[in-house]
């Protein structure tokens, strides 16, 4: 059964400023309200909202360390130093690498070689394996994206043996920087940058901008590398606030009119082309594929297997030639069927052991271990499981001789607080409030379970396990109209800090009784909606993962309904559809 849902009407923005703005916007009061909820209140703050501006972004000089970190990337340029790029192996480190690289290779700088680590082999972030393989190969100079922030050893390591560091980093630091050439990480205590909410690939993008801007580059020249940073800022769900909504609006125009070839081959693989890319599809189709490739264990002993895991992933995304990019996009998406395949399958056994364990169930949180499972999925399976109970989850296996995995939490509940009440126990974490990642030996799980769901017992509010439908405002069909729905469009790209918007309508019947439950499962309830009021307006809806209502809807009956309004493609066509969060019978 699905859980129940509360839904929260939020606060409505004055009603002065919201029809002002509507007069002067010439907009619908409901999408004015929709810019003051968000702080929009002024003509100006709505002009720039509407049309962001590059000449918003901010200076990146003002991060602290970047004077050094450019200064020595131009000392490696000027003698010809061997450069490793290194990145992490999800989406955010492949992208930010492929950028940095691609930069480099723009600039003439031929002397390179990238390096995703191994999620099996060398683990998360970097590892003394890769300083190593980079000191074999005579490597001067390392830039490491979305990860370092914590690599004191390993930097002090790759010191003695002559290699320097650069870090591009956005996850939080500890008391500790490495002493590195240089740290660049906005959440850095002791750095002033007006933004703290960049990805990784968006911490590489500032030093590619600094480095531009230093040796006289224009922009325009550089601008090209946004499609990459796009598709971290949609995959690694940063606020799209700030200079992420700025980097985003045109990282998407750059992806839909002349996206690289790497990202083309995965767009046509995708289904995309031709489409209008929106933030949902890089999460929900291009950033997954992506993924796959660094979640994969691959075969080491088959010298005729493609380039293996998240190093795929980069040869893809730099490549320049469309059919060489192509046979990539077909491996990569390889790896995502494999992925699939696997998740599913460690999901249902995830599922059949909280059902099996009353125990377990009656819990305000869930810690699962088993051995077995892939490491390169538990993460998904957290985030299914939190689907189903809705409660702050950590998936466990073994991996190299250590117990590893990660943690998933629920909107309002600190993650990362609750992993660090349990930091003796643990050989090292890492991550935030909503997701982490951690480490420890075999003979701490049964500790750290205890632990770490008492903590939860002891510090949750029980009103956040239930899940919050937040709706923006209330809405009649017959007000979605072409010119609404244009309108509403100009608010994209939707995502963290500014979410597609919630509307509600109440009374909505399904009149002609032609609901239908459809998908592999048949657990999608499509439908055609009419409004209660005159004109009786009829649109098209589905609700995704919602059975338990078809027959009520079926049979006519009212219904409440929370939803989005989206785009459906379908054989050429584009119309408008209410994408249901959630139904409500009224009785």
């Amino acid at each position: 059964m699905p859980i129940e849902k509360r839904w929260v009407v939020k606060p409505q923005g004055e009603r002065s400023v919201v029809e002002s703005l509507a007069s002067h916007l010439r907009m619908s009061p409901v999408l004015t309200n929709l810019l003051v909820q968000r702080g929009i209140d002024t003509v100006e703050k709505a002009q720039k909202f509407f049309s962001p501006s590059l000449r918003d972004l901010h200076d990146p000089f003002l991060m602290k360390d970047m004077e050094r970190a450019v200064e020595r990337i131009e000392k490696a340029v000027k003698t010809g130093e061997k450069v490793m790029i290194y990145g992490d192996y999800d989406v955010d480190g492949t992208t930010a690498v492929a950028l940095v690289y691609k930069f480099l290779s723009q600039i003439g700088h031929k002397n390179l070689l990238f390096y995703i680590p191994d999620r099996y082999v060398d683990g998360y972030g970097i590892s003394i394996r890769s300083i190593d393989h980079a000191v074999r190969k005579g490597v001067k100079l390392v830039i490491a994206l979305d990860c370092g922030i914590k690599a004191v050893e390993k930097v002090a390591y790759a010191k003695q043996k002559g290699v320097d560091f650069i870090i591009c980093d956005h996850h939080l630091p500890a008391e500790e920087i490495p002493e590195a050439v240089a740290v660049l990480d906005p959440k850095r205590t002791d750095c002033n940058y007006p933004f703290d909410e960049l990805s990784g690939c968006g911490v590489g993008f500032k030093l590619v901008e600094a480095y531009a801007r230093r040796n006289n580059i224009p922009f325009k020249e550089i601008e090209h590398l946004l499609d990459l940073l796009v598709v971290s800022i949609a995959s690694d769900i940063v606020p799209l606030v700030d200079e992420n909504r700025i980097l985003a609006y045109y990282g998407l125009r750059k992806l839909n009119a002349e996206p690289s070839k790497g990202l083309l081959s995965i767009i046509k693989i995708c289904g995309l082309e031709g489409h209008n890319i929106t933030i949902d599809d890089i999460v929900f189709k291009i950033g997954p594929r992506i993924n796959a490739a660094g979640r994969m264990r691959m075969d080491e002993d088959d010298e005729n297997a493609a380039p293996s895991g998240g190093h795929a992933a980069v040869s893809l995304l730099i490549e320049g030639n469309e059919q060489e990019a192509a046979k990539f996009g077909e491996v990569i998406d390889s790896y995502n069927q494999d992925r699939k395949s696997i998740d599913r399958n460690v999901t249902q056994e995830a599922h059949d052991y909280v059902e099996s364990n009353p125990e377990l169930k009656a819990k305000k949180s869930t810690v699962i271990y088993n051995p077995r499972w892939m490491k390169g999925i538990v993460g998904i399976v957290a985030s299914r499981l939190i689907e189903t109970y809705y409660r702050p989850t950590v998936v466990l296996t073994k991996s190299n001789g250590f117990v590893t995995g990660s943690a998933r939490s629920v909107a309002g509940f600190d993650l990362y607080q609750a992993v660090e009440s349990c930091s003796d126990l643990l050989e090292n974490f890492g991550g935030h409030m909503y997701a982490a990642g951690l480490t420890m030996k075999e003979e701490n799980v049964e500790a750290f379970t205890k632990r770490f769901n008492d903590y939860v017992e002891e510090n949750i509010n029980p009103s956040i396990l239930v899940p919050q439908v937040d709706i923006d405002s209330e809405l009649l069909f017959s007000e979605i109209t072409d010119e609404f729905h244009r309108q509403l469009n100009g608010f994209q790209p939707f995502g963290p800090g500014n979410t597609a918007p919630v509307f509600m309508t109440r009374g909505a019947t399904n009149h002609r009784g032609d609901a239908k439950l459809v998908g592999a499962e048949c657990d999608h309830l499509r439908m055609d909606l009419m409004q209660r009021e005159k004109p009786h307006t009829t649109i098209p809806a589905i609700a995704f993962q919602q059975p338990t209502h078809y027959e009520w809807v079926r049979a006519g009956k009212p219904v409440s309904v929370c939803y989005q309004i989206v785009e459906n493609h379908y054989r050429g066509t584009v119309s408008k559809q209410l994408r249901v969060k959630d139904i409500k019978p009224e009785r």
